[in-house]
């Protein structure tokens, strides 16, 4: 599609282990429009963050290998651009805020050099220039005394304010795309909302299109228009936030969302939880990777692996079943 700003198509991603072979994805398709919020959501495990640092190319190797696929970022194909092209994307082009801003950021490094660093190298600013910008983004983020806090090393900020500087560091260069792989997972409620609320408002300033990676579907509902759900390294459904979460069609989107506590029950209920484990991807799935947890699955998923087909306006899922009926679609 011409108005894709990010295409993504067929990716897979395999690590080599001395166990064997584990395939992460396989096989992932994705668009993302200019100035859309695109949410991901599944277990842990379920290729999640490898798909996005496939994306970007920031999978190691060895151990681990893009084995398939192409990603067209405005009509160029991020999977074959050399090293140093790809070095030009990263954080100018495309930024990603990493899940544990401890292990993101080098501690022996003060926030300033950390924050300067790819002004210097992107942007080509002088010292000052980037000095005053990196003050600049420390105030956007909501940092206090930006000035006197470029000086610090990141041992003395707080979980939050940690999370709020790394924010600042991928919006240094104006990104057209933002990828959190789930920034709020280490920090307590209060400051995850404060999290979410600064980066819905730097969206709508700076209009950045957004790729926000959860396992909490409560975050992706007021953030997110569009939602990607995986399970197995495969997308299983996906589909426009309100149509979602009003008629889950995948036996897992279901289940997930039986696991969300509810305010609107007249009678308490217990939560719905997912029986068994997920799947171990030593081999690459040929039948429903779900069909040993789902309660709806028939002889063809023990056999077959189905594909995304279209259910209903901008609503896809991978399913045998009609979740509404018990039988085969």
């Amino acid at each position: 599609m011409p108005d894709l700003l990010l295409d993504v198509q067929g990716l897979e991603t395999q690590f080599k282990t001395p166990e064997g072979v584990i395939y992460a994805v396989n096989g992932v398709s994705f668009g993302l429009k200019e100035g859309e919020t695109l949410g991901v959501v599944g277990e842990s495990g379920c290729g999640k963050s490898v798909s996005m640092l496939s994306v970007l190319r920031l999978i190691p190797s060895p151990p681990g290998k893009i084995t398939a696929g192409k990603a067209y970022y405005r009509g160029q194909d991020l999977l074959q651009m050399s090293n140093e092209e790809i070095r030009h994307v990263r954080g100018a082009q495309i930024a990603m805020i990493f899940q544990d801003p401890m292990t993101s950021l080098n501690p022996v490094l003060t926030v300033e050099y950390q924050l300067t660093e790819p002004l210097l190298l992107h942007l080509g600013m002088n010292k000052e220039q980037a000095r005053a910008r990196a003050i600049e983004l420390l105030e956007m983020v909501g940092i206090p005394n930006a000035k006197e806090r470029l000086a610090d090393y990141p041992h003395q900020f707080s979980g939050g304010m940690r999370q709020r500087v790394m924010i600042a560091m991928a919006l240094a260069c104006n990104p057209q795309i933002l990828i959190a792989d789930e920034p709020t997972t280490a920090l307590d409620v209060t400051i995850q909302a404060q999290i979410i609320e600064l980066v819905k408002r730097l969206r709508d300033e700076l209009g950045m299109t957004i790729i926000w990676i959860t396992h909490d579907l409560g975050i992706v509902a007021g953030l997110a228009q569009r939602v990607i759900v995986m399970y197995g390294g495969f997308i299983i459904e996906e589909a426009f936030v309100k149509e979602l979460y009003a008629n889950p069609k995948h036996p897992y989107t279901i289940g997930l969302l039986g696991s969300l506590p509810r305010i609107d029950e007249q009678e308490r209920q217990r939560l719905f939880s997912i029986d068994g484990l997920p799947p171990v991807l030593y081999n690459k799935p040929t039948a429903c990777p779900f069909s040993p947890r789902c309660k709806w699955a028939m002889d063809r998923c023990w056999k077959e692996n189905p594909v995304l087909e279209t259910v209903g306006p901008d609503h896809r899922v991978a399913c045998w079943a009609d979740v509404k009926t018990g039988r085969a679609r």
